[in-house]
């Protein structure tokens, strides 16, 4: 049975922290809010608490997950070296939506990594996330709380529908800030890697380290093969139910496109999201800016769901910014992907 527990993040009950930071040193499984997603957490030190999280999540093996730390201290006790470009990064951007990816020490199970020789570490800046896990003195795999392969939860009630009864503690601190997954960052390599792209811009980390590479895989929807070293790489991520159509090109073109799809299916039930303009239908949703967009993305997709949508058209953006990070999940969750002319 799934206890449910609620926290106002304004005025934090130390009690029911303590009853959660417990939970996670006896080995049990619990979600909580972070400012980018809610998520699915066990003691990173345990190999068979962590491979509870995968029970939860019906999610492979071979997709490693990320250790939430208090501290930034605590990452030095779990990995071999941070390097001076890591060093700045973590002043400049931790607490905050930021994973870097480093060689791990041997106190970090496999599972954790799915047999790699580096994990991936983050300091959330989520008040409620930061307590519990100071509280438990320990460091915490938590992957997103959702069935793998669907929308990331950003809200409890989705993580509910998902996770109830497959685990110990659901922890309800209100909705996510973001919306969407963590900035993800290889640090290993001479050239920092890009894995993942989140909040954090890839123009804010060149601004603090200069130069850094974009993985190849962040717009293929090709299958990897292989071991990969971030979440979000190598399977079907961030679908709803739904079939999505990403539409992209100038917004006129992509205004005229996505109205002449809506007509081409006359019988099935349409939802669209955008930001350049709004139907005057039941299911569309506009948002004013990229952030906006990003807060609201995955909550639309399980809010469609819920209606029975049959297809969510979404209209491209650009990639300044956290517009790069919307493309990556865009893209990721798309049936397809339509070019307006």
């Amino acid at each position: 049975m799934t206890e449910i527990i609620k926290i106002n993040a304004s005025k934090i009950d130390k009690n029911k922290i303590k009853k959660v930071a417990k939970a996670l040193r006896e080995g049990k499984v619990v979600v909580f809010p972070t400012e980018t997603v809610y998520g699915v957490g066990a003691n990173a030190l345990s190999s068979d608490a962590v491979k509870k999280i995968f029970k939860a999540k019906s999610r492979p093996f071979d997709n490693p997950f990320i250790v939430h730390v208090a501290y930034a201290s605590d990452a030095e006790k779990i990995v071999k070296k941070i390097p001076e470009k890591a060093e700045k990064l973590i002043r400049k951007f931790w607490p905050g939506p930021l994973t870097l990816i480093f060689e791990k020490k041997k106190i970090i199970p496999d599972e954790v990594t799915a047999g790699l020789k580096s994990v991936a570490v983050r300091m959330p800046s989520n008040k409620i996330a930061h307590k519990i896990i100071k509280e438990s003195k320990t460091v915490v795999a938590a992957p997103s709380a959702n069935v793998s392969g669907k929308p990331s939860s950003t809200r409890a009630k989705d993580v509910i529908d998902d996770l109830n009864s497959k685990v110990d503690i659901i922890v309800d601190g209100g909705n996510s800030e973001i919306g969407i997954e963590s900035t993800v960052l290889d640090m290993t390599k001479e050239i920092p890697v890009l894995l993942r792209p989140g909040k954090i811009s890839k123009e804010e980390i060149e601004k603090e380290i200069g130069q850094i590479s974009i993985h190849k895989s962040m717009f293929s929807k090709e299958k990897i093969k292989g071991n990969v070293s971030s979440p979000g790489m190598k399977y079907k991520h961030y679908s709803p139910d739904a079939q999505v159509i990403l539409v992209v090109g100038e917004k006129l073109s992509v205004e005229r496109k996505i109205n002449e799809i809506i007509s081409e299916n006359n019988g099935k039930k349409i939802g669209v999201i955008s930001m350049s303009f709004e139907l005057k239908k039941d299911l569309s949703r506009r948002f004013k800016t990229k952030e906006e967009l990003s807060k609201n993305l995955f909550l639309t997709f399980r809010d469609f769901d819920k209606e029975g949508v049959d297809v969510i058209l979404v209209e491209g953006v650009d990639e300044e910014g956290i517009g790069l990070a919307i493309m990556n999940r865009l893209i990721k969750a798309s049936y397809s992907i339509i070019k307006a002319f």
